[in-house]
């Protein structure tokens, strides 16, 4: 289920629901605080903190502005991401699942692979989920630049080649 989804059907639960699941989203979800949602929404701050705090519901208006900010934001609209191929331990250096670039938050979805043939694989399935672009390994993008019709962006690890150099060189001393 969808984030919208969620909210959506928070709204047909309750205020509560809808309260703590839409804050819950700005909050984790899209990483921005309340003034800043307000923001992107072209809502008033002091209307969504009245509709957090209970004070009053939002409109009709309101909730679609909400939910069409939620779908930008989100990049849901178009199931827009960005996806990562790499080995899972550089995966768990990534803390981040959505960020700040060029103004736009982009989303960011994980593919792990420990082979050649699984970084292939990973990127045609993450061209099938949507992703807008690629980023993998430069042993494999070559390869997937010439079987997908996404943009791939090649990682260049410069400061952690040479600590991994320097690593080795520590344990060969």
């Amino acid at each position: 289920m969808s984030t919208v989804d969620k909210i959506i059907d928070a709204v047909f639960e309750s205020d509560d629901d809808f309260r703590r699941i839409l804050s819950t989203t700005i909050k984790e979800d899209l990483n921005l605080n309340m003034a800043e949602f307000a923001e992107q929404a072209g809502v008033p701050a002091s209307t969504l903190y009245k509709i957090m705090s209970g004070k009053r519901e939002p409109n009709v208006k309101t909730l679609r502005q909400i939910i069409k900010t939620v779908k930008r934001l989100e990049g849901s609209e178009k199931g827009e991401f960005i996806a990562v191929i790499a080995a899972r331990p550089v995966l768990d250096n990534i803390s981040e699942t959505k960020r700040k670039i060029c103004g736009n938050l982009c989303t960011i979805r994980e593919y792990s692979a420990t082979s050649m043939e699984e970084a292939i694989i990973a990127a045609v399935r993450a061209e099938r989920d949507g992703a807008k672009a690629l980023v993998c390994a430069p042993i494999v993008s070559p390869t997937v630049e010439k079987i997908l019709r996404i943009p791939v962006a090649t990682i260049m690890p410069k400061n952690s080649l040479f600590d991994a150099i320097e690593l080795v060189a520590k344990k060969i001393s």
